[in-house]
């Protein structure tokens, strides 16, 4: 495939290549401003495609009762499909940042339609199993290639790109819970192929955006390389951030894990909501997460990526060690403060990452999101144990103390610095 993008290149593209042609590269990182057209198209593609596996979770109470799973059970379906997809993001990243195949994208939304099929008319636990590992291989392809698509759109707004691609992830994981309630859960499981027609409409917007990858996107992606040669951080820097950036991943995504799988189970046995009612919660918290998430990328585009991730754990400590105990109101209330102020971490960490390590993109791109995907299912199935052992509530008590790890903040080394 990479020969015939090759051979599908424009000759413009090629003369940008070329040192001769061109011999600045800073004008090469920039050529066309901040294109929102396609920013959005890869946001709403992120949507489409978090929305399905927002999807997942949002079934777990319908697929407990329907197959009479334990919580456990229920944290292996997550930790196979989100361990799946994080394993392979990177290695994706890696092979495509050397060998370019834009049209992974879309091939790899067929992966996710054909894992919607299987989990619409799965009939043993082994076939959800199945299920949950090809959605997770679509999730896979997706990610590193769509982040890198944004950066290249963002003319040099990095952290506004990628909080816009974020927040369309987001929206899509808090759209997901509410259509699961309207649609899966008053019809069964086989009501799961309806979410087949969100696939196809993501598999067009993706081939739009291969195609203006092929035309467009090469010279782009040159000149932002080439602008990262003399950057970044030195390589015992490197390794510091990277081991600090994955201890706030952990702290960030195990936190996460607790109210995308679990949240309406808390709901349910604390204050006797129904699942539907509950869903309406998780609606509400997954949409706070969307609004906070855009706020991060223009903000460290400002200030800095390391000060908003100092905002965001120390910031939504006081509201996470409040949680557990307070009333449903005030339940509702703190988890939109949590929402609001730790999804603003996400696109602050995945630029800083980016720009410690200029020239892999794709890598560090799956690299990031695969972290966010196996610390989650990793997470999830760990939860569940803990929620089967000493209960659910019991389990929200001890993740409350997660946000302090973001101390470790202080660690990071400063990428402004390394730039000049």
């Amino acid at each position: 495939m990479s020969q015939a993008v090759c051979a599908m290149t424009p000759p413009s593209a090629t003369l940008a290549e070329s040192p001769q042609a061109n011999p600045a590269p800073a004008a090469l990182a920039r050529p066309q401003g901040f294109l929102l057209p396609i920013v959005g198209g890869a946001a709403l593609a992120h949507l489409l495609n978090d929305l399905i596996q927002a999807m997942l979770p949002a079934i777990f109470p319908l697929l407990k009762t329907s197959f009479a799973l334990s919580f456990g059970q229920i944290g292996l379906i997550a930790l196979v499909y989100q361990v799946t997809a994080s394993l392979l993001q990177p290695w994706i990243g890696l092979y495509t940042d050397k060998h370019p195949q834009p049209y992974l994208l879309p091939c790899g939304m067929v992966m996710t339609l054909i894992g919607i099929a299987l989990l619409a008319t799965a009939g043993s636990y082994a076939m959800l199993l199945t299920a949950a590992a090809v959605v997770g291989v679509g999730s896979a392809t997706f990610h590193p290639e769509a982040s890198r698509i944004a950066r290249l759109a963002s003319g040099g707004r990095f952290g506004t790109a990628q909080s816009t691609f974020q927040v369309g992830g987001n929206t899509g994981s808090a759209i997901g819970p509410l259509l699961t309630a309207a649609i899966v859960i008053p019809y069964g499981q086989g009501a799961v192929a309806w979410f087949m027609l969100v696939a196809l409409a993501a598999i067009y917007v993706l081939y739009r955006l291969t195609r203006w990858v092929l035309q467009h996107g090469t010279a782009t992606a040159k000149g932002l390389a080439r602008q990262g040669v003399q950057q970044g951080l030195g390589r015992a820097a490197v390794v510091r951030a990277m081991v600090v950036i994955c201890l706030l991943m952990f702290a960030k995504f195990v936190y996460i894990a607790a109210f995308t799988n679990y949240f309406t189970f808390y709901l349910m046995e604390r204050f006797g909501l129904s699942v539907q009612h509950s869903q309406l919660y998780l609606f509400v918290f997954l949409a706070a997460v969307a609004a906070g998430t855009f706020a991060g990328g223009p903000v460290g585009d400002r200030i800095g990526r390391k000060a908003v991730i100092w905002i965001s754990f120390l910031g939504v400590a006081p509201f996470a060690l409040a949680l557990p105990h307070v009333g449903l109101v005030w339940t509702a209330v703190l988890a939109i403060l949590i929402g609001l102020v730790m999804s603003s971490a996400f696109a602050a960490l995945v630029v800083y990452a980016q720009e410690a390590v200029p020239g892999r993109v794709g890598m560090v791109s799956g690299l990031m999101f695969g972290l966010m995907f196996g610390i989650s299912g990793i997470g999830a199935a760990g939860l569940g144990e803990l929620a089967d052992t000493h209960g659910i509530v019991w389990v929200y008590g001890l993740v409350s103390f997660l946000p302090l790890l973001g101390l470790a903040t202080a660690l990071l080394p400063d990428t402004r610095k390394a730039k000049h």
